[in-house]
Order: structure tokens, then C-alpha cells, then sequence
């Protein structure tokens, strides 16, 4: 696989959203030998190794996961205790309450568990907390109202273990608590906890440590019941994808097993899901999990109670399947409009002067939804590249609650940790993080992020990684290829799916589609495959007709009417060179000037008239000003006076766009050049008629049937070459004149350029006018490698 360089550095044109990082590629030697030795092609060996598969031995391990690759469950720390005492607590008939948690990593995890004890003749009650009122994970109030209650065990799952002092309570209690988490470990573990199962433990040698809450569960229900229950691996698929943990080793295992078992629709619950959200079950894969099934249990915690989660996942009852499905789906629906309206403003905060100058964005406003500032925060990263905290002001209570978002370079729970003590609540990690704040300490909030970013050495603005697998033509995209690429699935974290560039492809039908227009496709290569870009509408116009594009996408299908064909979906994409916009309208408007960009002027006239026109957030430059050089976005408003000085323009410019109206009050391309037999009338009515008053001149034109603005220029050759003169107001012939030829007048010429530009810059097809630009700012800067075209109709 090559690549193509110029495109994997950031050049002049339309910016990508990522930084583009080639995959560090094996030597063509091992490459080759491997390749041999598993005989697979090179193509597929490079993405093999990539992902650590260097011996040919591991290659059908890695590529066929079975049972065989998951671990001893007991291997996990206080395994035996935790089944030890589950175990008892069904045999004396106690009550359990598993105590789980909202997002699709608690839900499945919840259920897993349910169904274990379920198996083996226990009963379980279930208890999800609430994310507004009971917050995330141990909550001594909860705690104390179902020891209350009655319940004599209680087991966590994908929380419990920063329950210390709830776990202290319960013990104090006489009531059992059993652990089973995965998250970080806090300084001070629960001592007195039944047992702690978890695969981090300090001083555990379990052989895999990222296991998903639902993971830790599965372990636990595969001790319990003595076997592993392979009817819960879809459980267990949806909870690992939706927790982003690593795709490797036993987690590459449980989801590429489960998702067989997704696709089998044997799940009630699941089922009803599928055909609410539009999904068939037999085509479900991880893509599918982690944008259509997992997004929809998150909503119910988002919204509200996410009990009925649970409810869902372990039913046996069709009807209330689909009642519950749904009602989720319409949750979810709600929750989408909701990011949406919030993302809208928070977006626009943070692009305003006052929060582009942090290098951190805490974004706090009243009546936000709590349950998605996440997502939000999360967006908002996407676009501005800085460590973000969105919060939701509540007035009564003089509170704030807020989630936050980071990228590379910055640590969250480093930056935020040594101010705990003046929070009301806050938990976290290096990138994501959750916080209650008084709402007059929300300037604090602001000053604590500003200065990590300092004490951290902070970029702002630094753009997140893609890693790019190869480069790839339109040609080379077969389903042969596709189906390769599938063997490697699942995808996600530590295992990304292989995104390749694609260069200056031939590019038609390009489009914005969906609802509100914010989706790209297009079509490439000879046999016009499809590509889709989500959320990059906004970019048609600039990437259409472009003389050098790339797009990075994956390979994927595209089933419709019952056909199914390839398509890219497109990650991200650039152009290079200076974006030119075709603005030529033949007149002037005011929402012309209200565009973002400065305004170049060639006649002085024209400056001087609209330069009151141009908002005091731009200016407006005569195009030799030297300021022009420093501006990035440029929209040339009137006509320079010939392609020459036009071409001189661009070649000192440096901007990213550049704008074309090209207006004028007079246009000579429109008149065109005079005919000769009207030079020689005029020159014998002159010869005939002495004295001519200026005056008389527009009756002339009348009786010579000749253009008014034609007979001026005539005579302006006229002068010039010597035919006639000037004496006060009137004109009369030179007697025996020398002879010369018209095109040997400065004005004759300058007309015929003048008419040549127009031509050139205003009256051509749209075709060609790219077709010159190009030329012109590739030939005319050095540091510039094409030029991109936008047409605006």
C-alpha cells in the first residue's frame, strides 16, 4: 500500500479535521515473508501486523475466536468468595439485590447478572440509580433504603468499587456487599466488602485487564453456573462496545461471539429493539451496536429511570418487548433533538472572541438537560479541539452540574483533582470527567482549566490523530478486498477499523443530503463508486470540482432495495490549494458584505463608494495594499483592469478563499470593439464638419448608428493616433495626419485587453474560469499546489 505524502502533511485549502498519521508500515522483507508463510496477500499481512500479529501461527487465532480463547474466570481476584457467597445467599433464601448502573455497560451488566443467579434458583430484585437524583454509583442514601428494606446481600456490577464508606455502612449493617467493577481503583479500596472481584486488583495476575463492567459479570455467571452461558454473550457484545474498551485479546473474543449470537435474534428484547431502531438482525455488527443499539439504552439514563432497560434485555414477553422498545425509541428521539438544540448554542459560545481566547471551553448556561451535556461536550471537542466542560446551572440551587471532554495532551482529573474540596461533587479520568460547582465559582472553574493548560504545556487547537492504513483507487475497492478487511472485525479501541486516503480521484454528483442538508455523497473512479460523508454538508460546495482532493474513509456496504453494494465511509477530508468561489452576479447586493472575509478593490472609485459597506469586523483593501498578503479570506469585488494585473494579484496573495464578483458599471466585452467601417465613418463626418461641439456628440452616435460609448472610445483612438485634435470644446479633423495603424493606440490596446479579461474573468463558463484560476495560482505561487473552485449558483 503506498501513500501519497503531500497529502498525509496539512497544506493550503480546505483543512481536515484531523491530523492525518500514517500506521508505521513492517520492511518490505518481513512484509513479504510473513505474508508467505500464512499465505495471505501483502495487502492483508501489513494490516495484520499492524494490529501485533506476527506470527503465522496466531494468524487463525486471531482471525476465528472461539471459548477456547476466554480465561479461567477463577483466575479473577476473590472469585471464589464472591460465588462462595452468592451461592449461600440462594440457598438461605436472602434477599439480593443487584445494585447496577444506567449507561449500556450497567444495563447489560445488571442483566447478566439477573439471569446467573436466576439460573441457579435464585431470585434477584434490581436497583439502577438514577442519574439526576442518586448520581453515579455507590449512594449511601440508596444503601440505607434497601438495607431497610430487607435486602441482605447486595452485588454490584460495572460499580462498587469507590463505594467505601457505603460498603463500611452495609458491613456495619450486617449486610453483604460483593463487588464487581471494573473501573480505576481509588486510593482506598472497600475493606470490607464480601469480595472484590475486578480485573485490575492490585497483586491479581488475571491475563487480561480491560474487561467491560458486563465482562466482569460474564466471568462471574460463567463461575456460577460452572459453564460458560453462551445465550448472554449478546449481553456481554453490546455492553464491551458500548464501554469503548480494548478489542483485544478475550474482550476481541466475547464480541466477536456475541455479535453470532446478536444475530440469531433469540433475545426477545433485543429483537423488539432491532425493529424499532430499523435494524436487521441478521447484519448486525459492532457499527451497529455502537450507533443504533447501545445509543438507545443510554438514552433511558439520559432521560430518566433506565430501569426499563433492564426490563427490556431479560423479558420473555413479545408484547411488552416491543411496548418498552418502543418507548425507548421515542426517548432516544427526544434525546437527539435535545443534543442538537444544545449543541447549536453551545457551538456558537464557544466560537465567540471571549471563550476563543482560553485554551480550555467551560461552558455553562441555565436549563441545559444534565443528562446529555456529555454528548455535548463531546461535540464541542469535535470542533474546537480544546478540553471542554459543559454544565447545566441550576438557579435555585446555585448549582452547576457539569461533564467534560478532553483530547490528547490535557489531563481532566489532573487539572481538576487538587480543587475537589471545593466542589460539591467530582469524579473522573485523564479524559472525561463529572462535577457539581457552586455557580459563583464557575470563573474558578475557568481559571483552574486555563492554568493546567499552562502547568501541562497545552496546544490548543491540536487536532486529533487519524491513523491512515494506505492509499487506495477507486479500482482497488472489491468486495475481495471488503471481505479481507471484515476478517479483522470487530472494530473499535486498539483496534481501529483501517481507514485508507484516496487522491484526486474523479469526483461526480457531489451533494449535501439528508434532512437538514448536513450529510455529504458523492460518487468516484470510473465505475462511480458511492461515498458517504456524515456531517460534513457544509463542505460540498468547497470539495465539488476541486483540481485536488483527498477524502480517509473505510470500506463498508450498502444494502437498498435489496441490493447491496460498496461504499466509503468517508472519516474526514482536504483539499489543496486556495478555495475560490464563483460569485459573479452582474450586480451588487448588501448581504454581499456581509459575508466572512476583506474586500479588495481595483478601481479607487468603486472603493471609495462601498467601503462603507464592509463591516468594521473586516476591511476594505485596494488590491495592492500590502495588508492584503496577510488575509486569509478574500472576495475581489470590482474588475481589475486587465488579466495582467489580476495575475500580479494573485501571485502576492496568501489567502485560504478568495471570492469572485468581478463587478462593473460598464462593460466592454458586452459593447465589444467597433467595426472598421465606423472608425472610417466617423473619421470622414469629422473631415466633412468643422468644429464638432462635445455636446452633438450623442446625436452623432444616433446618426451614425453607432454606439455612444463606442464613438467615445473611437474618437479616443482618434486623438491618440493623431486623426483629430481638441480646441476648446470643439473637435475637428488633422489635416494630412501621418498614417498608423488602429491597434498601435495605448487605448485600442488597452480595450482589447480590457475585453480579453472580461472574456477571461466574467463572462466565461464556469469551466473555464476554474480552469484559469488554477493555472494562474499554482503557476503564480510557489508554496500553493492547486486551487479549488466552488461554483455558487
Amino acid at each position: 500500500m503506498s501513500f501519497s505524502k503531500g497529502f498525509l502533511r496539512e497544506e493550503y485549502g480546505m483543512q481536515s479535521r484531523y491530523q492525518w498519521q500514517e500506521v508505521q508500515q513492517p520492511s518490505s522483507a518481513e512484509l513479504k515473508t510473513f505474508a508467505e508463510q500464512a499465505q495471505i496477500s501483502e495487502k492483508f499481512a501489513a494490516l495484520l501486523m499492524e494490529r501485533g500479529v506476527t506470527d503465522p501461527a496466531q494468524v487463525a487465532a486471531f482471525l476465528k475466536p472461539t471459548l477456547n480463547d476466554l480465561n479461567d474466570p477463577f483466575q479473577l481476584h476473590d472469585m471464589h468468595k464472591a460465588v462462595d457467597r452468592i451461592q449461600r445467599a440462594i440457598m438461605n433464601g436472602e434477599k439480593i439485590t443487584i445494585y447496577g448502573d444506567y449507561d449500556a455497560d450497567g444495563l447489560t451488566s445488571t442483566s447478566v447478572m439477573k439471569e446467573a443467579i436466576e439460573s441457579v434458583g435464585g431470585d434477584a430484585s434490581v436497583y439502577i440509580p438514577n442519574r439526576f437524583h442518586d448520581g453515579y454509583g455507590p449512594n449511601m442514601d440508596v444503601y440505607k433504603r434497601l438495607i431497610a428494606d430487607g435486602t441482605q446481600l447486595i452485588v454490584t456490577v460495572d460499580n462498587g468499587v469507590s463505594g467505601k464508606a457505603e460498603i463500611a455502612y452495609a458491613h456495619s449493617q450486617g449486610v453483604d456487599v460483593v463487588v464487581t467493577d471494573h473501573h480505576e481503583l481509588p486510593a482506598e479500596l472497600p475493606t470490607d466488602a464480601a469480595a472484590i472481584v475486578h480485573p485490575r486488583y492490585p497483586g491479581s495476575d488475571y491475563p487480561f485487564d480491560d474487561l467491560a463492567g458486563v465482562g466482569v459479570a460474564f466471568k462471574v455467571a460463567c463461575a456460577l453456573l460452572g459453564e460458560i452461558p453462551t445465550e448472554m454473550l449478546d449481553l456481554v457484545a453490546i455492553g464491551t462496545v458500548a464501554d469503548l474498551v480494548s478489542l483485544r485479546q478475550e474482550n476481541r473474543a466475547l464480541v466477536s461471539l456475541g455479535l453470532q449470537v446478536l444475530r440469531q435474534a433469540s433475545r426477545t428484547g433485543i429483537a423488539a429493539l432491532c425493529k424499532a431502531a430499523d435494524v436487521q438482525p441478521d447484519r448486525i455488527t459492532e457499527e451497529t451496536i455502537g450507533f443504533a443499539l447501545a445509543p438507545r439504552l443510554n438514552a433511558l439514563g439520559r432521560m430518566g429511570d433506565a430501569t426499563m432497560g433492564v426490563t427490556l434485555l431479560t423479558t420473555f414477553d413479545e408484547d411488552q418487548a416491543a411496548d418498552l422498545a418502543q418507548q425507548i425509541q421515542e426517548l432516544n428521539t427526544q434525546r437527539q433533538d435535545i443534543v442538537k438544540e444544545i449543541s447549536k448554542t453551545a457551538l456558537a459560545m464557544a466560537a465567540t472572541p471571549d471563550y476563543q481566547a482560553h485554551p480550555t471551553l467551560t461552558l455553562a448556561h441555565e436549563k441545559w438537560h444534565s443528562g446529555v451535556i456529555g454528548i455535548v461536550a463531546s461535540k464541542v471537542v469535535e470542533v474546537q479541539h480544546k478540553p471542554t466542560i459543559v454544565l447545566d446551572i441550576d438557579p435555585e440551587k446555585g448549582t452547576a452540574k457539569g461533564s467534560g471532554r478532553s483530547i490528547k495532551g490535557f489531563n481532566l482529573y489532573e487539572a481538576l483533582a487538587p480543587h475537589q474540596d471545593e466542589m460539591v461533587t467530582f469524579g473522573g479520568h485523564a479524559m472525561a470527567c463529572g462535577l457539581t460547582i457552586a455557580t459563583d465559582k464557575l470563573p474558578n472553574l475557568q481559571q483552574w482549566l486555563d492554568d493546567a493548560a499552562a502547568q501541562q504545556d497545552f496546544q490548543p487547537g491540536t487536532k486529533p490523530q487519524l491513523e491512515i492504513a494506505g492509499s487506495l483507487t477507486a479500482d482497488q475497492v472489491t468486495p475481495d478486498l471488503y471481505h479481507q478487511i471484515r476478517k479483522l472485525a470487530p472494530f473499535g479501541t486498539a483496534n481501529h477499523e483501517p481507514v485508507f486516503v484516496f487522491t484526486n480521484q474523479s469526483l461526480t454528483n457531489v451533494r449535501r443530503i439528508g434532512a437538514d442538508k448536513s450529510h455529504l455523497k458523492f460518487q468516484f473512479g470510473p465505475q462511480k463508486l458511492n461515498a458517504i460523508a456524515f456531517r460534513f454538508g457544509t463542505a460540498a460546495a468547497d470539495f465539488d470540482n476541486a483540481p485536488e482532493t483527498a477524502f480517509a474513509g473505510t470500506l463498508s456496504e450498502n444494502t437498498w432495495r435489496g441490493k447491496t453494494t460498496l461504499q466509503i465511509q468517508v472519516r474526514d477530508l482536504k483539499t489543496k490549494g486556495t478555495v475560490v468561489t464563483d460569485l459573479r452576479a452582474g450586480h451588487l447586493t448588501r448581504q454581499l458584505f456581509e459575508k466572512d472575509a476583506d474586500y479588495v478593490f481595483f478601481n479607487p472609485d468603486y472603493y471609495q463608494q462601498l467601503k462603507k459597506w464592509v463591516p468594521d469586523t473586516h476591511q476594505a483593501l485596494m488590491a495592492d495594499d500590502q495588508h492584503v498578503a496577510a488575509s486569509k479570506q478574500l472576495i475581489v469585488v470590482d474588475e481589475p483592469q486587465d488579466l495582467a494585473e489580476f495575475q500580479q494579484f494573485l501571485k502576492l496573495q496568501q489567502a485560504d478563499k478568495i471570492g469572485c464578483v468581478f463587478y462593473t458599471k460598464h462593460s466592454v466585452y458586452l459593447e465589444g470593439m467597433p467595426q472598421k467601417t465606423q472608425y472610417g465613418q466617423l473619421l470622414v463626418y469629422v473631415r466633412h464638419h468643422h468644429d464638432l461641439h462635445k455636446a452633438q456628440l450623442k446625436q452623432l452616435a444616433e446618426y451614425l448608428k453607432i454606439d455612444f460609448g463606442q464613438l467615445i472610445f473611437i474618437l479616443q483612438v482618434f486623438f491618440e493616433l493623431g486623426f483629430v485634435k481638441m480646441e476648446k470644446d470643439s473637435i475637428n479633423a488633422v489635416v494630412a495626419p501621418q498614417p498608423h495603424a488602429l491597434d498601435s493606440a495605448h487605448s485600442y490596446q488597452q480595450r482589447e485587453q480590457r475585453i480579453k479579461m472580461e472574456q477571461t474573468l466574467v463572462y466565461s463558463t464556469f469551466g473555464d474560469l476554474r480552469q484559469w484560476l488554477t493555472e494562474n495560482l499554482s503557476n503564480g505561487e510557489e508554496q500553493r499546489e492547486g486551487a479549488v473552485i466552488k461554483n455558487v449558483d
